[in-house]
């Protein structure tokens, strides 16, 4: 598919940055009137993984060129001199490339479980260099113990690629006990997807890496019409994507995933030179809470875990969702019965309507609910756990003939709420998730390729106990861009301008956390903390 995407109805979204010349670190005069061969590294909005004071141990996972799709592969070795208890371990990835460069998915497995899911940034000409930082310490269990190492960012070189992806990763432990206990064993799925759990599992967690990626229509998944519609990327269902978990045929989980836009998407790269979009570098695990089925999950036997995407036309490919599963264990029991009490699924609702017109149009409403709750029967006592989830998803899609003004706006949230009742008051945690996607690309009778643009991810969360709140937190992370450039000509010649800012919040009963980045034709030109 082109790689020509997008988004709805931001009239009026200035074209650069004019107003914004005088701010900032870099100052008027050092702004170009448009991108040169060289820009700013890629910076994010994120706060970085905070770090204990004291003694640390560093280890260097995988350090590798990537050309093609050949794996790196290799040996992991605990540290020595930190104990095998961390307070916290820190993955740090820094990479390098220059030349020409599509943007690039990879994953890094140790002991094969995944800790790691990116993307690449595109590269300028003279070259760039970026950093991904990410807390792994729920996976100390892998690393107790040496693993193999499989590292893999699948690329391109030849004539017109040039860029070599130059990669170094690193564990840095800390020792010192957790602020959470991390769990005690971290599973992969076997052959078959099947799951043996430890008999005395009392909390159950699977994490799945779900990324519609590889420059099919399965990456703009968010665009997809139903097939009477004349556009080029269609499904019977429409745009609706839902990724479900079962264990053994039975309903587990459900979750409406991240609309991930990677560092060449929507068409236009300026947009993300220097800012990427929200978790475009560390892509978050969709979270299961598996614990209802854990008196299922402990009787020694094997059990079938299934990962599917809702609303992917029958053999198209573009999907990739990796399952870890994170197990704590009852130390007073060899074995922990328990019991599935509920598992009730609703109707999956999905319209999504086309209308013939200049624009075409297609509406989309589409949503679903499980409620599933059980109990284990640990040294402690009965715990019952009840998950509740519910998904919807909204948008508008408009574009014209030959696809030359293309817009979407789209609401998807995921809301869920997690009760275990026992050894005191229940404890509930209610989590409001909301992605939002909301722009426009225009191709003019010039071939100048305009794309306006804004995405946010954003996340409310609230513990209870005993029906009383005990802490908070709000997530915003919102990106928006301007950017244009003339089509096809050489590189050279596409007179290209663009303005990105990101606004990264986070604040609640923990503390507040808020900063800004704004960059003009790669150029940083507004830092700023709001705490």
């Amino acid at each position: 598919m082109k790689r020509r995407i997008v988004m709805s109805m931001l009239a009026g979204a200035a074209l650069l940055a004019s107003a914004l010349l005088g701010a900032g670190p870099a100052g008027a005069a050092d702004v170009p009137a448009e991108f040169g061969t060289d820009w700013h590294d890629p910076v994010t909005a994120a706060p970085p993984v905070d770090r204990p004071a004291g003694k640390s141990c560093q280890v260097t996972l995988a350090e590798a060129q990537f050309k093609d799709f050949t794996p790196y592969r290799g040996t992991y070795t605990p540290p020595e001199g930190c104990g095998d208890r961390w307070s916290k371990v820190v993955l740090r990835l820094d990479g390098k490339v220059k030349g020409r460069q599509f943007d690039r998915i990879g994953y890094l497995h140790v002991g094969g479980v995944e800790i790691l899911r990116t993307s690449t940034p595109e590269p300028s000409p003279d070259g760039i260099a970026w950093s991904v930082e990410k807390d792994v310490t729920r996976y100390s269990d892998t690393f107790r113990s040496s693993q193999d190492v499989e590292m893999l960012i699948g690329n391109v070189v030849d004539d017109t690629y040039t860029g070599v992806l130059d990669v170094k990763v690193t564990l840095t432990f800390y020792p010192g006990e957790p602020a959470a206990a991390p769990a005690d064993k971290v599973l992969t799925l076997g052959e078959g997807n099947t799951l043996t759990t430890p008999r005395n599992s009392e909390r159950i967690l699977a994490e799945v890496y779900a990324t519609g990626s590889g420059g099919g229509c399965e990456e703009f998944w968010y665009l997809a019409v139903p097939g009477k519609a004349p556009y080029s990327c269609q499904a019977d269902g429409g745009p609706y994507r839902e990724v479900q978990i079962k264990v053994d045929g039975q309903p587990a989980g459900i979750a409406a995933p991240f609309p991930h836009v990677w560092t060449g998407g929507w068409s236009n790269p300026f947009l993300w030179y220097v800012v990427p979009a929200p978790r475009a570098f560390d892509v978050k695990p969709i979270e299961y809470d598996l614990t209802p089925f854990a008196g299922l999950l402990n009787d020694g036997r094997s059990h079938k875990v299934d990962v599917s995407v809702v609303g992917v036309p029958e053999g198209q490919s573009g999907w990739s969702a990796p399952v870890d599963v994170l197990v704590w264990q009852d130390a007073g029991r060899t074995h922990v019965p328990g019991r599935l009490t509920v598992d009730r699924a609703g109707e999956l609702a999905n319209s999504s309507t086309y209308t013939a017109g200049s624009p075409e149009r297609v509406d989309t409403e589409a949503g679903h609910r499980l409620t599933v709750s059980g109990y284990v029967d640990t040294s402690h006592g009965r715990v019952t756990t009840t998950v509740s989830r519910t998904l919807a998803n909204t948008s508008i899609h408009r574009w014209t003939d030959g696809e030359n003004v293309d817009g979407l706006d789209a609401k998807w949230t995921d809301d869920e709420s997690v009760t275990v009742d026992g050894r005191g008051p229940a404890r509930t945690t209610f989590t409001h998730r909301t992605y939002t996607m909301s722009g426009s690309t225009t191709i003019g009778d010039d071939a100048r390729l305009r794309t306006v643009l804004t995405l946010g991810d954003r996340a409310a969360v609230v513990e209870s106990r005993g029906g009383r709140p005990t802490a908070w937190s709000r997530l915003d992370d919102t990106v928006s861009g301007d950017a244009a450039y003339a089509t096809g000509v050489p590189r050279d010649q596409r007179h290209a301008v663009g303005t990105t800012s990101e606004r990264y919040r986070l604040y609640g009963s923990a503390g507040c956390y808020d900063h800004s980045l704004t960059t003009v034709q790669g150029v940083l030109t507004e830092e700023r903390d709001g705490c």
